[in-house]
């Protein structure tokens, strides 16, 4: 059966979620992963973590949000997913736990080795996400082993096919890009230099990753029986951004930022349109799992609905100020000496 309009609306909302989760934690990963490669002493370090410190935790709101909001519209996608990937997301849930203990505490101690232990927590635990996100949306497009139930009855290593593996790969070179194309816009001094130089490279390989991980993507919808036109538009555009962010890097930081945010988004929704009007695609013995067999109640979906256009505005809104407020560069010969990001609003206050 097809979904219905509210059925349709919270698929379209919680996707939204998912490509806003993945914009806007996919910089934190990035100057996460690109913390010791790029700052060389404490101060420096310490401006690194300024650039994300007063945004990550809001960041990850839309990941809870998107978790929340898919457990409520659709309870039987979320019973699915998070009891067939348990070992993957349960990974992704201790790196999380592990990087934001890390950003939380790095600065609480003194000694080199102290910070050293929350450097690497904070490193590992943003490559962790930023793989096996990939790896996780790649197989639930592509489809895994569902029964008649809708249970997962596959293995953690059949999550792990080339092209779930090519889709890990891509995002975790890609939030990396990302990375490097926001410290572009968040420092000068030395760490913009050192940002400059890592970017181009790390645009280029996410560039040419996302062209084969679109091509790949068409020639697998073209051998399942027929190439979906709307996702393979999305996923051509996504392959377009992302190569026309090293074109724009030297002369245009912002927009180079941009053309990353934009295909990221664009990549995650093409899978997101060749997923639809399924919750999960199933390769046996049992069939897709349909948006509407998994979804809630109309009433259920409504009462969501109407919460949502009352709250959702609020908090973007408040999201959007707090970027403005934290909005200014770090590093440089003014490097703030401080231990928190109000360090450096203040310093930027009083001049």
């Amino acid at each position: 059966m097809d979904p219905t309009t509210l059925e349709t609306v919270w698929f379209l909302l919680i996707a939204i979620l998912w490509a806003g989760y993945f914009v806007l934690e996919g910089f934190d990963f990035g100057v996460g992963m690109l913390l010791r490669r790029l700052g060389r002493t404490t101060e420096e370090r310490r401006n690194l973590l300024h650039t994300f410190g007063p945004v990550w935790d809001g960041n990850e709101v839309w990941l809870l949000v998107a978790g929340g909001a898919t457990f409520a519209a659709f309870p039987e996608w979320y019973a699915t997913l998070f009891s067939g990937f348990y070992l993957p997301l349960f990974l992704v849930l201790v790196a999380l736990i592990l990087r934001n203990v890390g950003v939380e505490l790095w600065g609480k101690g003194d000694t080199d080795t102290w910070r050293t232990r929350w450097e690497w927590a904070i490193i590992v635990g943003s490559a962790i996400p930023a793989l096996l996100w990939g790896v996780a949306w790649a197989n639930i497009v592509r489809g895994v082993e569902l029964d008649a139930n809708a249970e997962y009855v596959g293995t953690f290593f059949d999550l792990l096919n080339p092209y779930a593996l090519l889709g890990g790969v891509l995002t975790l070179v890609a939030f990396l890009a990302h990375g490097a194309c926001f410290l572009k816009l968040r420092t000068h001094g030395v760490l913009l230099e050192r940002a400059t130089a890592i970017a181009r490279p790390l645009t280029i390989a996410a560039a040419a990753l996302m062209v084969a991980f679109v091509a790949a993507t068409i020639l697998r919808q073209a051998d399942g029986g027929g190439v979906e036109v709307v996702s393979a538009v999305l996923l051509v555009l996504a392959g377009l951004a992302a190569v026309a962010g090293p074109v724009a890097l030297r002369t245009r930081p912002a927009l180079t930022f941009a053309a990353s945010a934009t295909s990221i988004v664009l990549v995650f929704s093409g899978l997101w349109a060749e997923l639809f009007p399924n919750a999960m695609a199933s390769l046996g013995p049992g069939p897709d799992l349909s948006l509407h067999a998994a979804a809630s109640t109309n009433y259920t979906l409504g009462v969501m609905t109407v919460v949502a256009v009352l709250l959702v505005p609020v908090v973007l809104l408040y999201q959007g100020w707090t970027y403005w407020v934290f909005r200014h560069r770090v590093g440089g010969p003014d490097a703030v000496k401080g231990d928190t990001p109000l360090d450096a609003l203040g310093a930027h206050t009083k001049a």
